[in-house]
């Protein structure tokens, strides 16, 4: 048989920070964790995590023993997971390492952000840090596929990734982004601008992940894509499936059906190679072509995604409406069901568009202090990109990799306070974790985490600016945090259009903004905003949390409804023991 079977995984935990600890910038950072203890089951194993974070890093032990047995695989790993790895399970860590040097190690933006959400500074310099990090894993290797978060792309932000690197890349996506031209492009090598594109089967994908087709079944789904035109011609074509690496926990007997399914593709003789090792045998004449292929160009949508909602398309397609909490074809915002509730989801319309506007006011902020220290033009993203060694120093110093102070101010003048500047922007960029919006109520664990830590970065710029005319800025936008609630006025929300007309109504907002737990009546945003500011903030900036109740600033939360099979030791709200 020629078809050729792919699978990737990819992997991401945001972290359950809390709190960001003070720092200089000369190393990397230390925060305080969520403490609010879980158990997930594997096999017969009980998996426990002081939080949610740790129980997950866990267990890729675990995963990492099953994948060691496998081909045809690709991973990704996001960095600052990695990081955490290093940090908390080291032995899970070098065996994560020995799996992605066997299979294809594919680069990812770090933090996990909607990468087109972000303006294309932080695009830049991200892309480049992604080939940075994966460096010591990718080797030789001449193709790489790129992973980009929730596969949410645009042709410039896929111009900015090819932009980054010499190599030839494939971008992994959801065959509903793609828009084939002609049946047989299917299953082949296809172009994409410069790059190469492929699109995972989401019916097998997700059958897998969320359990609805045993082993038997998954094996007959693959197998119902046979290509009995590339058949005859004796042209290899690959289906491709890919799933978060978290998939694998779905329940205990998941790593086993996933062994199953792949065993049983091998006896039927469907080849096993990665999406990367397909394009380069193509490429080299190993595998043969179509005439045409690979230099067949097609089309993606901008701004799909691999995880959006699909009932609320109106073309077949996916978009990033699951990340805006508004259709993107028609701008009208919905609702979705949580714990058997309608939530409006007019509370994500709000906070993308904070966390637009503390971005480029943290950018503003980092870039004016740089220019100050005669640090201009290519320099100043040339020494955040670099910054990214000491972030991330912990797993550059363990391949031997160059990340010394010396290293990171070469490209600011060996000025050390620009290290102080550069902690702050890479504050900013771990506080633009996707999950937050990807789920559908606001009050929760990684909602908590990017507000605690976007606030840190702006408390840090205050103190930074202080006696500078452009302190105001800072507090203004600190300010903005805690009066989260009534941006519904400032931004004129009500005047947005709704699906079902009751969306975007103050009775909704307050009720998508209601706090899950009985010791505090702020929203989220407003209590992560004070829990960071009561600690932080030092004299006159103190009269800034006044009109607050202190005693409402806590770090408990809602608990996420995808992590309702976990064991929680307090099932009724996501606690944090401090």
């Amino acid at each position: 048989m020629f078809m050729k079977y792919a699978h990737h995984f990819h992997a991401y935990q945001p972290g359950d920070i809390v709190y960001t600890l003070d720092g200089d910038g000369s190393g990397p950072i230390e925060y305080e964790e969520r403490k609010s203890p879980v158990t997930i089951k594997i096999r017969e194993e009980d998996v426990r995590g002081e939080n949610w974070t740790r129980a997950m890093l866990y267990s890729y032990e675990h995963i990492s023993e099953v994948l060691s047995r496998m081909k045809g695989i690709s991973i990704d790993i996001e960095p600052f997971t990695f990081l955490m790895l290093l940090r908390y399970h080291k032995e899970a860590f070098e065996e994560a390492v020995g799996l992605l040097k066997k299979f294809d190690a594919v680069p990812t933006t770090p933090f996990h952000p909607i990468v087109p959400h972000l303006d294309g500074f932080e695009q830049r310099i991200l892309a480049r840090v992604s080939f940075d990090f994966y460096a010591p894993l990718t080797g030789g290797r001449e193709v790489l596929g790129y992973w980009l978060p929730e596969a949410v792309i645009t042709r410039e932000s896929a111009s900015i990734v090819e932009a980054s690197t010499e190599k030839k890349l494939v971008f992994l996506l959801d065959e509903r982004q793609l828009l084939y031209d002609f049946p047989q492009a299917k299953h082949s090598c296809n172009r994409y601008g410069n790059a190469f594109v492929f699109g995972r089967e989401w019916h097998i994908s997700d059958a897998f992940a969320f359990n609805t087709l045993d082993v038997s079944g998954l094996i007959s789904a693959t197998l119902s894509y046979r290509d009995d035109y590339k058949e005859n011609l004796g042209v290899p074509y690959l289906v491709f499936t890919a799933s978060d690496l978290e998939s694998l926990l779905g329940n205990p007997r998941q790593l086993d059906r996933f062994t199953s399914w792949m065993e049983g593709l091998e006896r039927k003789g469907v080849g096993r190679v990665s999406a990367m090792d397909f394009v380069a045998k193509k490429l080299s004449g190993e595998f043969k072509r179509l005439e045409g292929e690979c230099s067949f160009g097609i089309g993606v949508k901008d701004y799909s995604s691999w995880s959006d909602y699909f009932d609320l398309s109106l073309d077949g397609k996916t978009s990033d409406s699951r990340w805006l909490g508004y259709r993107r074809a028609d701008g009208k915002v919905f609702a979705r069901e949580v714990n058997g509730r309608k939530v409006s989801q007019l509370w994500k319309v709000a906070f993308t568009r904070l966390f637009e506007e503390l971005n480029r006011i943290i950018r503003l902020g980092v870039l004016k202090g740089l220019e100050k220290l005669g640090i201009e033009g290519p320099s100043r993203e040339g020494f955040l990109v670099r910054y990214a060694r000491v972030f991330f120093r912990d797993y550059y110093e363990y391949f031997g990799v160059d990340a010394s102070l010396d290293y990171v101010l070469e490209s600011a003048n060996g000025e050390r306070e620009a290290l102080k500047l550069g902690r702050v922007y890479y504050l900013m960029l771990l506080a633009n974790h996707s999950c937050p919006r990807f789920w559908e109520n606001l009050d929760t664990r990684v909602a908590f985490g990017n507000v605690s830590t976007i606030t840190k970065a702006l408390i840090e710029l205050i103190n930074y600016f202080d006696g500078d005319e452009l302190q105001s800025l800072f507090i203004n936008a600190y300010l903005r945090v805690l009066n989260f609630e009534n941006l519904y006025h400032v931004w004129n929300l009500s005047a947005m259009p709704s699906l079902e007309g009751w969306e975007t109504s103050w009775k909704a907002w307050e009720e998508a903004l209601s706090p899950e737990v009985p010791n505090s009546g702020y929203n989220v945003v407003t209590r992560a905003g004070l829990y960071v500011g009561k600690m932080d903030l030092r004299g006159e900036l103190r009269g800034l949390t006044e009109p607050y109740n202190l005693e409402w600033a806590v770090a408990d939360t809602g608990h996420i409804p995808g992590e309702a099979h976990g064991q929680w030791e307090n099932n009724e709200w996501c606690e944090h023991r401090a």
